[in-house]
């Protein structure tokens, strides 16, 4: 392993090896304070280390950005790799949003509906006003992407389930009763979407653990999304599916 040492307070050096280190010092503390205040916001920031000059420049990073090194120029990328979307901004989306915060997800919320916008109050997880389906493809779900739709109105949770389920997300879930979650699939069956997209939904949403309140529903979702994420299957922790009865009894 060879250890670099920046001259005159620049970070220049070559990196010629997978396993070298690049210590840099601190001269720049608003540069630093600039990555630390993305990630307690919950954002993905980029950072572009000039190693000629010991210039670093902060942006918002995207979910494409990698560790990279071009010989001159070290970028970083600092923040949550894993987001979840969350349709609905109602009294369960509030506890889904802060447990996946405390797992380091950047929380988006999507909820085109005036009376859950103005309610909205979790800091840190962003609140997007157009309507489901529309922002499932502008964010450009990916593979560290999970969704979960909670609303309970077909007119917002289907067609955002639809762009979902042909995405790569690796998790899509959705609120509702055995019965409302058959009847659901049996809706999502008339459109596009094969037999293997259509079976990627987890529904009624959750790991079966007797949840009533929305707290414990919330931490029920969670547990099944980290389930998934781990590639832990269902049958290997025991339980499927959370019961029908508690999803009808939730506010959204």
């Amino acid at each position: 392993m060879l250890l670099h040492r920046p001259h005159d307070d620049h970070a220049i050096a070559t990196l010629q090896h997978a396993d070298d280190v690049l210590v840099e010092p601190v001269r720049d503390v608003a540069s630093v304070s600039g990555v630390l205040d993305g990630i307690a916001r919950h954002e993905l920031v980029s950072r572009r280390l000039d190693m000629d000059t010991g210039e670093a420049v902060l942006q918002r990073g995207s979910r494409s950005d990698v560790l990279a090194f071009d010989g001159k120029v070290l970028t970083t990328v600092h923040g949550p790799r894993w987001r979840v979307l969350i349709i609905g901004a109602g009294q369960l989306s509030k506890y889904v949003a802060m447990m996946a915060q405390a797992l380091d997800y950047e929380v988006i919320v999507c909820d085109p509906r005036e009376e859950y916008a103005v309610t909205w109050d979790v800091p840190g997880a962003k609140l997007l006003r157009g309507m489901p389906d529309d922002v499932v493809t502008e964010l450009q779900i990916d593979s560290h992407s999970a969704v979960v739709a909670v609303t309970h109105d077909p007119k917002l949770d289907d067609l955002a389930l639809i762009e979902a389920l042909k995405s790569p997300a690796f998790y899509v879930g959705a609120l509702g009763s055995r019965l409302n979650t058959q009847k659901r699939r049996e809706r999502l069956a008339q459109f596009d979407l094969s037999g293997d997209e259509l079976a990627r939904l987890h529904g009624p949403v959750g790991l079966r653990i007797g949840s009533k309140t929305p707290p414990e529903i919330a931490v029920a979702i969670i547990a099944e999304m980290t389930a998934v994420r781990h590639g832990v299957g269902l049958e290997t922790v025991g339980i499927k599916s959370l019961d029908a009865e508690a999803t009808q009894t939730v506010c959204m």
